[in-house]
């Protein structure tokens, strides 16, 4: 569902998953290439945490933007979401 609202950071977290894509299309060329296991997993992990920092960001923007609304507008359902995205996320 769309919002009324701008968030804040969309261009930072745009910013960032275009890096984590170009991260991971190295990593691929690294695999094809027959690079060092190491190096490659190394290199995952690497964007598994540029994902997750990037994940943590949208999450604070929804907190700042979408769940103070619902909370203004007293909108449960938003709520029952975020908790359902934080389990997602997290596991």
């Amino acid at each position: 569902m769309p919002h009324a609202h701008k968030h804040t950071e969309t261009k930072n977290v745009v910013n960032r998953l275009s890096r984590a894509i170009g991260h991971l299309e190295s990593v691929k060329k690294m695999v094809i290439d027959g690079k060092d296991c190491t190096d490659i997993l190394i290199q995952l992990s690497a964007v598994t945490a540029a994902i997750n920092n990037t994940g943590k960001i949208i999450l604070v923007d929804h907190i700042r933007h979408c769940v103070a609304d619902a909370v203004e507008n007293d909108d449960q359902t938003v709520l029952d979401q975020l908790e359902d995205a934080i389990h997602k996320f997290i596991r």
